[in-house]
């Protein structure tokens, strides 16, 4: 006879160390949970992404309330009788109100003083990079079919289970890099796609656990071989649902308040990539002639931008104002995606605020430009290190106007710590402690 088992529910958060942490309840227990969720502490935040709490504003002091999100939850089913139940949560104070570092909390902010400044409301998209440990290993393999080979059904499992969870899977591909492979969804609300880039790494690592392999979406999972990015696509709508991102007379196809819009994100970018791109070895990505981005420029149909308008084919029955969209390259997965999304906002509606003029291209690359050209071009060089990038962050006026104070302070605390625990390890030993968390 079999043992007796009760199923459980996680309500969890995605912190700023980007795990998804909380605490479970007997699943018939959901209803009375919905109201006020379960206890949670201040300091919980700052656990960072190798399990360790180097220093904390709040010390033991505190309590809040970790409280299940409408459309948060995600259900794996395994195929063997048992599941996986998490839902997706917001912390709060006991008072019910939104907790001054509560990630979620403030990127459904920025979306709303963006909407209520300007009418326009964020659709967005995440693209994902990750490495899967199940598939094989064989150099002719860069976009090539034969990647997927003696690995079918982990794949086959991972689209149904987005497809089950809501998550409606756009593209799966091989990548570049061995073992590599990128997988996207379609676009959502930007707090709803922020919450899919959460599930979808989620539910990609679970199933990749019960087919003895793991599936990581650290920056670097190997010195030397071409990194994990993440890519945040972005598009507005007006208050009536149509696409106002497109202008066929605008600069490069871009609607006024989009060319302003970009041109803050493209501003401000070295003041927040510590957010964006938040682990010692992210910068390991963001170099030049690596396919990544390094410099605060837009691009065209180039991949080496910070920022990139993608192509919309010119040919046949295309509506190109409603598939238009651009997408920011300077991001991945050891980032928050709500606050990865919620800076960009802030940056963006700075943009708009003061009225900035559509930003310029770069034919070619930044790098063959003299100083001078870079800086009439507005072109500026990201940071090199997060130690620095932080640095840059905390000294931002702009930054300290978005962030709460203590949300700002909690994040700059956390990351340094990070930082430390790291500090003196050889890259390989690096990346190896990330590709392990990520």
């Amino acid at each position: 006879m079999p043992l007796p088992r009760e199923p459980f529910i996680t309500i969890a958060y995605a912190d700023i160390a980007n795990q998804l942490r909380g605490k479970g309840f007997p699943a018939a227990d959901l209803e009375k949970r919905r109201a006020h969720g379960v206890g949670w502490t201040p300091t919980n935040i700052m656990i960072n992404c190798f399990g360790r709490i180097p220093a904390t504003p709040w010390g033991a002091i505190g309590d809040l309330e970790l409280v299940p999100a409408e459309g948060g939850d995600v259900i794996i089913d395994h195929g063997d009788g048992t599941r996986e139940h998490f839902i997706l949560g917001d912390v709060r104070t006991l008072d019910g109100q939104p907790w001054s570092c509560c990630p979620r909390s403030f990127l459904r902010s920025a979306l709303g003083t963006l909407e209520a400044e300007t009418g326009l409301s964020l659709i967005a998209a995440f693209e994902h990079e990750f490495h899967y440990t199940g598939a094989r290993e064989r150099q002719a393999d860069a976009y090539a079919i034969g990647s997927y080979r003696g690995a079918e059904a982990y794949f086959e499992m991972l689209l149904a289970t987005l497809r089950a969870n809501g998550l409606e899977p756009d593209t799966i591909l091989p990548e570049y890099g061995p073992r590599q492979f990128e997988i996207t969804v379609d676009p959502a609300p930007g707090l709803e796609a922020a919450d899919r880039a959460v599930k979808l790494k989620e539910i990609a690592r679970a199933l990749a656990e019960r087919f003895g392999a793991r599936a990581s979406f650290s920056p670097v999972v190997t010195p030397g071989i071409v990194g994990n990015g993440v890519h945040i696509h972005f598009s507005f709508r007006d208050r009536h649902g149509r696409p106002a991102t497109y202008d066929a007379d605008g600069p490069h196809g871009m609607a006024p308040a989009m060319a302003s819009f970009a041109a803050g994100i493209l501003k401000y970018a070295p003041d927040y990539v510590a957010v964006t791109a938040p682990s010692v070895i992210s910068y390991e990505r963001l170099k030049p002639n690596s396919w990544s981005a390094f410099w605060t420029n837009l691009g065209v149909m180039d991949r080496e931008a910070s920022l990139r308008i993608c192509p919309v084919p010119e040919h046949g029955d295309v509506d190109v104002a409603s598939r238009f969209n651009l997408e920011f390259r300077a991001a991945d997965a050891a980032g928050n995606p709500y606050l990865q999304l919620g800076m960009l906002v802030h940056a963006g509606l700075a943009g708009i605020r003061e009225k900035l003029a559509a930003p310029n291209v770069a034919q070619g690359s930044p790098a063959a430009l003299s100083d001078a050209e870079r800086e009439a071009l507005g072109f500026q060089e990201l940071p090199r290190t997060l130690v620095a990038a932080l640095d840059r962050m905390e000294s931002s006026a702009a930054v300290a106007g978005w962030m709460h104070p203590d949300l700002l302070k909690a994040y700059v605390m956390h990351k340094r710590g990070e930082a430390s625990m790291v500090e003196g390890l050889d890259l390989a030993t690096q990346c190896s402690r990330y590709a392990e968390v990520y």
